[in-house]
């Protein structure tokens, strides 16, 4: 049996791509977010974490 076959047979088997697309969007609108809104201070000390051996 395909494997399209399984999926006819699930009912309302349209709502996980609207699903997946949704939690694909969210994501990347809260990494944008995080990148934009986040302070300079923050990112040059992640930036400068593998050469700083003090902290």
């Amino acid at each position: 049996m395909k494997f399209i076959n399984y999926l006819e047979s699930i009912t309302d088997v349209g709502i996980y791509p609207l699903i997946s697309l949704l939690i694909f969007f969210l994501f990347f609108v809260g990494v944008t977010w995080f990148v934009f809104g986040g302070k300079k201070e923050y990112f040059d000390n992640a930036a400068n974490l593998p050469i700083n051996e003090k902290d």
